[in-house]
């Protein structure tokens, strides 16, 4: 079995383009040494194949499955606000935002909720699940900041950052594939622990929304596109601007102050931002404004 394995790992550093053939090849070889049997070597065929396709893009089915399961975990850290007026106006101007975005239509909607929690915070699940908390819209000041701040999370949606640390931990359709072969060819226990493996993962994730954050890179990405898909929809993306100096004169603790770089850092990295042409926070935008944020 070692020298089954020596093969198997060669073949495994020969590179991603000849990875389906190598791998075949040092399967087919074990079993003609007699290493291996033909329905293990069958096994590792398929199994090969569905690490392969783990390295490939989900499709928008699978992400909004996955996106799913991160928006339970934290609905289960978080009680979601009660409020339908706040929520569904909300939910208009996220909308408005993922409609001047790179990805406007997504699989099973754009979907927006308030946590009831006075931590300042923002995140979003893949698939399109955003959610924002009381503490933070208790903090912004126009309908135009609170664009940018949803223009922000559909941003990291829009450019898949939840789903890219999904993959990198070989999820997707990887266990699902791998999970149909255990069935045929391993134990009941064996199964448990692929299911345990998916379960585990979302919660690193979820770690990561909650806890930890992205990197400052893809933080800063957010950032940009989300000034580029406010402006597209007719909202001054210099509100970003105002709502993060706003924050800088906020003691850092916890929620964004901890999963996002500084505020000042984030400023430095926005630079200069056009308005958008035309007539900018309305005198009924303010009002609706007004009036939605009327219950905090």
């Amino acid at each position: 079995m070692r020298r089954a394995a020596a093969v198997l790992l060669a073949a495994a550093l020969a590179g991603c383009a000849s990875m389906d053939a190598a791998m075949r090849t040092a399967t087919g070889y074990a079993q003609s040494q007699g290493l291996i049997s033909e329905s293990q070597a069958e096994s590792l065929n398929k199994s090969e194949t569905a690490l392969r396709r783990g390295s490939q893009d989900i499709s928008e089915s699978e992400e909004y499955y996955i996106g799913r399961a991160v928006a339970a975990q934290i609905l289960a850290r978080y009680r979601p606000l009660d409020d339908r007026d706040l929520n569904d106006y909300l939910q208009e101007v996220l909308q408005t935002v993922a409609g001047a975005s790179d990805r406007p239509a997504i699989y099973g909607g754009w979907h927006v909720q308030v946590l009831d929690t006075e931590e300042v915070n923002a995140m979003s699940a893949p698939g399109g699940f955003v959610f924002v908390t009381k503490g933070l819209l208790e903090r912004v000041r126009s309908e135009d900041e609170l664009a940018c701040v949803l223009a922000h999370e559909v941003a990291h949606v829009s450019k898949k950052h939840g789903l890219k640390t999904i993959k990198a931990a070989r999820l997707t359709q990887a266990f699902a594939i791998l999970g149909r072969e255990a069935a045929k060819s391993y134990a009941p226990e064996q199964v448990s622990r692929l299911t345990e493996a998916f379960g585990g993962a979302v919660d690193d994730v979820v770690d990561d929304l909650v806890v930890k954050g992205y990197s400052r890179s893809k933080e800063y990405e957010a950032d940009r596109f989300a000034a580029e898909y406010a402006r597209a929809a007719g909202y001054d993306p210099n509100a970003l601007k105002s709502f993060l100096k706003r924050l800088e004169s906020e003691p850092a603790r916890g929620g964004l102050f901890k999963t996002h770089p500084s505020p000042a850092a984030r400023l430095a990295e926005l630079g200069r931002l056009e308005p958008p042409p035309g007539d900018v926070g309305s005198a009924a935008r303010a009002r609706r404004f007004a009036a939605a944020m009327r219950s905090l």
